[in-house]
């Protein structure tokens, strides 16, 4: 659902351009595309946290098209990418957020941010005081 696809342009210059059609937002760049695939990781993440900053939900990602290779994001990312639109939905701030979970504001807030690590639990009983169950699924590589 949120394995976003990307697509490599070679740049004039020595490197590697990264573009998302989901997230227009994005851009990322590396040395070559296995460099870029490791920025791009970071880059989805700090485009995610636009969304946030601009009170909008995070799109889905659409399946990829021939010459698109698919980032996986972390557990934790897609945990947050679901609270996030789940609050979107119901229109929820974060301090409505952190009221229904009694926590401190910069709790709450880290719980939505893309470039802070939360702990999974927090993220389940953040997503279940909202009526949502985390599953996992193990496939293979």
């Amino acid at each position: 659902m949120y394995d976003y696809a990307i697509r490599f342009e070679q740049d004039r210059a020595p490197g590697v351009a990264v573009f998302c059609r989901d997230l227009p937002e994005f851009n990322s760049f590396g040395d070559d595309p296995e460099h870029a695939i490791n920025q791009a990781i970071d880059a989805l993440e700090t485009t995610l946290s636009l969304y946030v900053d601009q009170r909008r939900a995070i799109p889905p990602a659409s399946a990829p098209l021939p010459g698109e290779q698919v980032i996986h994001l972390p557990m934790v990312t897609v945990a947050k990418i679901a609270l996030w639109n789940t609050m979107m939905e119901r229109d929820m701030r974060k301090a409505d957020l952190c009221r229904l979970l009694g926590v401190h504001q910069a709790q709450g807030d880290r719980l939505v941010d893309f470039l802070h690590s939360s702990k999974m639990e927090q993220l389940e009983n953040a997503l279940a005081a909202l009526g949502k169950r985390l599953a996992v699924s193990v496939e293979a590589a």
